[in-house]
């Protein structure tokens, strides 16, 4: 079992949310698309050569962010990383897969 966590602008978070629980993310015996969420504030500077969805390059931008954190089964951790990357609005997308043990 994983944990994944990831960072979102609040406007984008259902959608980023809803392709990660299609992988099969998000389950905990009988119940899907669990997750729990909390509000902060992002805060990054894109560099030359990037491409930012917020901001402007060389720019020090602050975002209303979600921090979203779910389990997900072994098997289907890379699906549900690829799926993150291909849904979220950031060219690089912050998140954390940390992996569990059982008790």
């Amino acid at each position: 079992m994983y944990k994944l966590v990831f960072f979102i602008p609040v406007e984008d978070a259902e959608a980023v949310k809803e392709a990660v629980f299609a992988t099969g993310a998000g389950r905990i015996g009988d119940y899907e698309a669990c997750c729990f969420q909390t509000l902060g504030t992002g805060q990054f500077r894109p560099l030359d050569g990037a491409d930012p969805h917020i901001g402007q390059v060389g720019e020090l931008e602050r975002v209303e962010e979600a921090r979203v954190e779910l389990v997900c089964e072994d098997h289907l951790i890379g699906e549900a990383v690829t799926a993150l990357k291909a849904a979220h609005p950031y060219e690089e997308p912050a998140f954390d897969v940390w992996k569990l043990d059982a008790f």
